[in-house]
């Protein structure tokens, strides 16, 4: 079988396209050791977050890593959608997890995988705070 240059180049592209932006702008992230104690908190509205890490796999990859502790009653931030994946690992307290108008009540240990532009969102129901961990994989919409 023969393909011509044109269809290469269209296949190379198409190829191109669909492997992850390397992102000039964020660094690469290499082996670390983030202590809890050593990240700075962010303080909002009824809750504080720690950001862990920002930037891309030795692949070009990009992921962001940070850690939230949420009040009785708060929200994050309203139900949103983007084109990254999101996932969010329960380390105590209890979350209503929203997707897709589904709502699920979770505990600690519990792991929730928001796919891509699904409309997803959280609230603690209380009475004790919520803290969880977020990892964001892929390009940021």
């Amino acid at each position: 079988m023969t393909i011509s240059r044109r269809n290469f180049a269209f296949a190379a592209a198409a190829v191109s396209s669909a492997l992850p932006a390397r992102s000039e702008s964020l660094p690469q992230l290499g082996s670390k050791v983030y202590p809890y104690d050593n990240l700075p908190v962010k303080e909002s509205g009824g809750h504080e977050s720690r950001a862990v890490m920002h930037g891309t796999t030795h692949g070009g990859f990009p992921v962001e890593v940070h850690i939230t502790s949420l009040g009785p009653g708060q929200m994050p931030h309203a139900p949103h959608r983007h084109e990254h994946e999101e996932i969010m690992m329960l380390k105590n307290g209890v979350l209503d997890i929203t997707i897709n108008g589904v709502t699920t009540r979770v505990g600690p240990g519990s792991v929730v995988l928001a796919g891509s532009n699904d409309l997803h969102g959280w609230k603690n129901p209380g009475p004790e705070r919520a803290e969880y961990f977020i990892v964001e994989l892929g390009r940021q919409a």
